[in-house]
């Protein structure tokens, strides 16, 4: 049971090492300017290897044709979707799920953005038993890496992504024979990654440049995050902390052009802003957008 592309390898391993009978799906949905609909990168994996799918608009009601299948375990990650209690409780080995955190931190659906934006010094896996609550049941196993400040989130979801697929591989033959491990979480060490809101993807330059570097790369390339310039949305992609104090309390001012790109003053330093979006164009490095235009007409501006 999976939706998006971060579910994709562990399917993909499945379906290499056991008899997947059934994949369970969010329903298709429509995409783009020309609002097409598409199919999730899960059901697409599923039909090219002749598995059934099943997508229910609300799994809570429709889970009968599940049951019916008879699995012997269900494995979910990234469904997306509070799965009922009969269906927790019916297959013989139980359900199980594959989350991109190290538990009990950052449960939720954006545990990737979050880790980056908050600045956890390491994420990873678990696997762990499913109950009726998000993300709280017993862990079976983790598997941790790094967050170094060269990642952002395509490059820590991938990896994410694939150690999933490893530990699940890993951990799978312990929960089938019994001898896995089973251990609660620890409740006092509970956070919270919540699906991300629009005025979470805002930058803020009163904050500190470590805060708005991790807040720009945990989101990109999608959503990105965003500033307005002359009241238009201008998303920015990538960014360089300079270790260079600034005597201007001005927060979001442009001080100045250079060839590492726009730098701008925050609470505590400079940011320099290196590829961004202009409303109205595409994503572009800082050298090729101050071509376009005058350095004179951008220094002194206000970033909001």
């Amino acid at each position: 049971m999976g939706t998006p592309d971060f579910a994709v390898p562990i399917l993909e391993g499945l379906i290499e090492n056991y008899d997947v009978i059934g994949v369970v799906s969010q329903p298709d949905k429509k995409v783009g300017r020309k609002q097409i609909l598409t199919e999730t990168p899960i059901k697409k994996v599923a039909l090219k290897n002749n598995i059934k799918v099943f997508q229910p608009e609300n799994i809570k009601k429709d889970y009968q044709q599940i049951i019916e299948m008879n699995p012997d375990i269900i494995i979910t990650c990234a469904y997306g979707q509070i799965i009922p209690k009969e269906l927790l409780e019916y297959p013989k080995y139980k359900c199980i799920n594959v989350h991109a955190s190290l538990l009990p931190k950052l449960r939720g659906g954006a545990p990737i953005h979050k880790a980056i934006i908050e600045g956890y010094e390491k994420t990873g896996i678990t696997i762990m038993y499913m109950d009726e609550a998000m993300d709280s049941g017993d862990v079976i196993a983790k598997s941790e890496t790094i967050i170094k400040d060269s990642d952002n989130l395509e490059s820590l979801h991938d990896r994410l992504s694939i150690m999933g697929k490893d530990l699940l591989l890993n951990t799978l033959p312990s929960i089938i024979n019994g001898t896995n491990k089973r251990i609660k979480q620890d409740l006092s060490e509970v956070t919270y990654a919540y699906n991300i809101k629009r005025e979470e993807e805002h930058i803020d330059f009163s904050k500190s440049s470590r805060e708005i570097f991790n807040l720009v790369r945990g989101l990109d390339p999608m959503p990105g995050a965003y500033t307005l310039l002359d009241d238009e949305v201008m998303k920015i992609y990538k960014t360089i902390i300079k270790d260079k104090k600034c005597n201007s309390n001005e927060y979001g001012k442009i001080i100045d052009i250079t060839k590492e790109g726009i730098e701008i003053v925050t609470k505590d330093n400079i940011i320099i802003i290196t590829e961004l979006k202009p409303f109205g164009k595409k994503k572009m490095k800082v050298k090729d957008y101050i071509n376009g235009i005058r350095k004179e007409d951008l220094i002194g501006k206000i970033l909001k």
